[in-house]
């Protein structure tokens, strides 16, 4: 595979702190954040993860519209929509004088463009099927779009702030591996694959410039070398912290600061519902009232995180608080087990190598063992072998990943293909409806739909994921919650 400006890059010790080689008096202009799970490739229209999404919405894709911190629904290449009576047809106005990092100008055209793309065999994610409903896609002028769905949804304009909706340079979609080519404020200047990723402000931006000229995105496998980076100044963000029992050394220290904010992102102990012993019914929601849901938060995440019960978080509007479902009950838990002739259960729990996991793992193997379920762990190494053991090929039995996409319920459990394997029968008809319903009856409709998903035991989610943010306290701009896909780096910058 070719890697874009491999040969080029430098990005050091010495030089990937912000504050290197910069005079005092003179304002700083780069920034440098820690992560983890770094991006395979970065062309998340073939490639499942969440890190290139991460890395590149917001940053260099951009959409019609984009999701805000409270999660709501902003404009941004439109500068205005309206909907048509029968709510199936929306009419996008665009923002004009837009380019892409290409030079070439942004117009109606690539909107129509980059919408049928997803619904062609170039898109291979799964979650190009959020865009089935869309009909026809007719440009009206160079600043004016028509979208005609198939049907009204509630759903599809919401998913248009997420990668579905990014849109694209027709020119500059040969090398999205490699080469990625947007409408946003940076540049991808150098990647290093598995190391680094370096952003470089765009001079031609058609927005608000960001104050940062250069940012780089820095990968750590190990959660505590990321708090090491920060204390010896090799980075300056350490965003969404994997290590939550050492925020004490930053608490109380006027150097750093310290976010706790919310995400989408669940933590989801996966079972494959196609393969056994998980295709019996029973022996999934064995699992759910054999696992303490609260004491895996409490020793895996340091108690920080919010239990859930179920796959929506509380910024969705048919959350529901679904704890009481699966309540912690051992022997309810083996009065399944033996209902299902598996009293002493063997299986094999694929782990991907990430500290949350890792975690997790642990604790729940203790509780799953006091109930007469054997989990032998074998470490997956993530993203490469996770993504394709797991979530290709569907090789598993039991994993744990965190689930970051926003509204992701029904990709997760309304496609029996996707990896968790769901018999979606139950819930075809009921999302169908929901999401041609008026607003009320789209909520109370995905409450139903939810419901039967968790009592069905399709996963279990264990809780909510903090996102814990840890900064050099100069630093200003940094989103505290991540509800959205991208971590919008131009928002950032220095005291």
């Amino acid at each position: 595979m070719v890697l874009l400006l491999a040969a080029t890059l430098s990005l050091t010790a010495c030089n990937a702190g912000s504050s290197s080689g910069t005079n005092d008096a003179e304002p700083k202009t780069s920034l440098t954040v820690a992560l983890t799970g770094p991006p395979v490739n970065l062309d998340f229209t073939t490639t499942a993860g969440a890190a290139i999404p991460q890395a590149l919405m917001a940053n260099i894709y951009q959409g019609l519209v984009r999701i805000d911190q409270d999660g709501k629904l902003q404009p941004l290449l439109a500068d205005s929509w309206e909907l048509s009576e029968d709510r199936k047809t929306y009419t996008f106005k665009l923002h004009p004088g837009v380019t892409f990092s290409s030079g070439d100008a942004f117009t109606a055209e690539d909107v129509k463009f980059s919408i049928e793309r997803v619904k062609s065999d170039a898109w291979k994610s799964s979650l190009k099927n959020k865009m089935n409903v869309v009909k026809a896609v007719s440009v009206v002028s160079d600043t004016e779009v028509k979208v005609e769905l198939s049907q009204p949804s509630n759903a599809w304009l919401y998913d248009m702030g997420s990668p579905i909706g990014a849109m694209f340079d027709p020119n500059g979609v040969s090398a999205l591996a490699t080469t990625p080519v947007g409408t946003g404020p940076f540049t991808v200047s150098a990647w290093k694959p598995g190391e680094a990723l370096e952003l470089a402000a765009r001079t031609d931006y058609w927005g608000t410039a960001p104050s940062l000229k250069t940012a780089t995105l820095r990968y750590f496998a190990d959660a505590t070398a990321t708090t090491n980076a920060l204390q010896s100044g090799d980075v300056d963000v350490v965003y969404n912290m994997q290590s939550p029992e050492l925020l004490s050394s930053f608490k109380d220290n006027k150097d750093y600061q310290v976010l706790e904010g919310t995400s989408t992102g669940k933590i989801v102990l996966s079972m494959n519902n196609k393969a056994a012993p998980f295709n019996d019914v029973r022996v999934r929601q064995a699992v759910m009232y054999a696992v303490d849901r609260k004491a895996v938060m409490d020793t895996a995440w340091n108690g920080m995180g919010k239990l859930i019960g179920g796959p929506v978080p509380p910024s969705d509007p048919y959350y529901e608080d679904l704890n009481d479902v699966y309540p912690f009950n051992p022997e309810k838990a083996r009065a399944l087990l033996k209902e299902a002739g598996v009293e002493n259960l063997d299986i094999t729990f694929s782990v991907p190598t990430r500290p949350y996991a890792t975690a997790v793992s642990e604790i729940v193997v203790s509780q799953l063992k006091d109930v007469g379920i054997n989990a032998k762990i074998a470490s997956t190494e993530f993203p490469a072998v996770w993504l394709d053991q797991v979530f290709t090929k569907h090789d598993y039995q039991m994993s744990v990943i965190l689930a970051v996409e926003s509204r992701d319920v029904l990709t997760m459990f309304n496609d029996p293909d996707y990896y968790i394997g769901f018999d979606n029968s139950k819930i075809k008809e009921d999302a169908a409806a929901a999401d041609t319903a008026d607003e009320a009856g789209y909520i109370s409709g995905m409450k139903k739909v939810v419901k039967s998903i968790v009592e069905d035991a399709g996963s279990d989610v264990l809780f909510l994921f903090p996102n814990i943010v840890v900064a050099k306290s100069e630093v200003t701009g940094i989103p505290a919650n991540a509800v959205s896909t991208g971590l919008d780096v131009s928002s950032m910058g220095w005291k």
